[in-house]
């Protein structure tokens, strides 16, 4: 059976390709784009669809539209309600809800040759479900899902069993804790359904001295279940002007939401547990990006093990709502990789080098060569394989440096345009990780923080977060032997065994996703050394 999934109508459009039940493709159209997420997720823009990474998905499985079985559309306008009868706020939800409706012949009309009789609506938070409980490892798991919004809720938790789903409760509209830290995210200055990732690295510069009056607007409430209304949060802590100095009251806002927000999904899995006796939790939707409390949930959380889909944003629906289709008829396998786009064969990223006219080297193992740069405290654009799905940057499209030069955080950071506050990421060899890291191993989608081992704090400075934390990608050598050899590259000459690792971009545009993205962020930025494939292209050699 041949599913192709598609998200489109909030935010962080993306396509994914389900083929006999194996995954073959799935990317963010933002990386065609150009434009951070997609889209905003305003009703006016809901009609917009991710054309291109959906072209390009069929073409990577070289099938026409025609040849598709199905279509899976993440959300089901025939489950929704109208907005103030949920009690949100949302005037021209009304507008989204048509789009949604007429979503089969805009697809027909964006992909010629499509049936959309083919088209099948998913429910929103069923394809999140299946994007964790489906595509993970595990065929029985429990399954929790928070986000924003769906149709009318904003969480799931249920249970799979032989990827089977069995639905044990949802939590309906207003109450959400999505929207309650996408609210506190406006609130500070930084951009909604974007920018929570930056109130999360903000909490640790803050202490949580407003849990108390949280508490009295999100809390737990009843078996599996909680409240979640809007805080008046200018009565705690003024609003934060876009771009403006933050201030400690806006970090200790964070800090209290984000205590909070812990506090409620302790509760919320502990039921979980109780009703399903599972030993792995999966986890997906926005909230299940908050590396933070995923490390807490399994801290002090009852289950053995916990496993986030990488893309467990709006985008990771595309794939969820094709494997939920898919699953009908055929045996559907596990998320195989986060390496889901598009990638290049060595002569074609020659092409591209030849055609920018930039002078290259071919040298005889890259890996070596990124190592002695990076040993030397150069900063080094990594681009290997097919791109990521999902928000995070995991040694196919990124930064690499030093981790041992304290400066290297805000250098890094300058070169990206980012906030002073945000860390970057070490990037380990998964068996050297238990020496130097604490917390849930392996971990190599960067979806959990650790506690640095005393020992190492001073000698990989960079990437120590404030409170001593770190949020590590460990690599498989069997998986990664490019990467791998270069970290091991980089120990022999220094000691380490970490490199720095943050995403390939600048600050406000995507991750870069093909050559030309990685040659102009390499031509704008202070970047010494672009490793392209097994090509090195120097900052001397382009700019002497």
């Amino acid at each position: 059976m041949r599913v192709l999934g598609i998200n489109a109508l909030f935010h962080d459009p993306a396509a994914a390709l389900v083929v006999d039940g194996s995954i073959v493709a799935a990317a963010e159209e933002e990386r065609f784009s150009r434009r951070k997420h997609g889209k905003r997720p305003v009703p006016f823009s809901a009609w917009e669809l991710p054309e291109r990474s959906a072209r390009w998905c069929l073409d990577e499985a070289g099938l026409a539209p025609s040849e598709l079985d199905a279509v899976a559309y993440s959300y089901d306008p025939a489950l929704a309600r109208p907005a103030a009868e949920l009690g949100l706020d949302d005037p021209w939800d009304h507008l989204r809800q048509e789009y949604a409706r007429r979503a089969p012949e805009f697809l027909a009309e964006a992909l010629p040759g499509l049936d959309p009789a083919k088209v099948r609506f998913v429910a929103h938070h069923v394809a999140h479900a299946a994007s964790a409980g489906q595509a993970s490892p595990y065929p029985d798991c429990a399954v929790l899902v928070l986000d924003g919004r769906g149709e009318c809720g904003s969480h799931l938790a249920g249970r799979y069993a032989n990827r089977e789903l069995t639905v044990l409760r949802t939590q309906a509209l207003p109450d959400s804790l999505g929207l309650f830290y996408e609210d506190l995210t406006d609130h500070l200055g930084f951009l909604r359904s974007s920018d929570e990732f930056k109130v999360m690295a903000l909490a640790s510069y803050g202490s949580p001295r407003f849990l108390d009056d949280l508490r009295a607007y999100v809390r737990p409430d009843g078996p599996g279940g909680f409240l979640a209304r809007p805080v008046p949060w200018s009565t705690l802590v003024p609003a934060r002007a876009p771009g403006a100095p933050w201030s400690q009251g806006h970090a200790d806002a964070a800090a209290s939401a984000q205590a909070c927000l812990e506090e409620v999904l302790l509760e919320l899995v502990r039921w979980l547990h109780d009703r399903t006796g599972e030993e792995v939790l999966t986890l997906a939707g926005g909230v299940a990006l908050n590396c933070v409390a995923n490390s807490r949930l399994h801290r002090e959380g009852p289950f053995r093990r916990i496993w986030v889909q990488p893309a467990a944003g709006d985008a990771g629906t595309a794939l969820g709502a094709a494997l939920h289709v898919a699953h009908a008829k055929d045996t559907v396998a596990a998320m195989p990789t986060a390496a889901l786009g598009r990638g290049w064969r060595d002569e074609e990223l020659r092409a591209w080098l030849e055609r920018a006219a930039v002078p290259y080297e071919e040298p005889g193992d890259i890996a070596e060569t990124v190592a002695e740069e990076l040993a030397r405290d150069g900063v080094v654009a990594w681009f290997q394989g097919r791109s990521e799905y999902g928000p995070r940057a995991l040694g196919h499209r990124s930064l690499l440096a030093h981790p041992g030069h304290p400066r290297n955080l805000e250098r890094l950071n300058a070169v990206k345009g980012r906030e002073e506050f945000r860390p970057v990421a070490p990037m380990v060899t998964a068996e050297r990780a238990a020496a130097l890291f604490d917390g849930p191993l392996p971990s190599p989608y960067m979806l959990f923080v650790h506690e640095v081992a005393a020992g190492w704090r001073e000698r990989i400075p960079a990437v120590v977060h404030v409170d001593g934390t770190a949020r590590i990608q460990t690599v498989d050598r069997a998986e990664e032997p490019l990467t791998a050899r270069m970290i091991d590259g980089f120990e022999r000459r220094t000691g380490l065994p970490v490199v720095v690792n943050t995403s390939l971009n600048t600050a406000g545009r995507p991750m870069v996703d093909d050559p030309r993205d990685a040659l102009e962020v390499f031509g704008s930025a202070p970047v010494d050394l672009l490793a392209l494939g097994p090509f090195a292209v120097r900052r001397t050699g382009v700019f002497a």
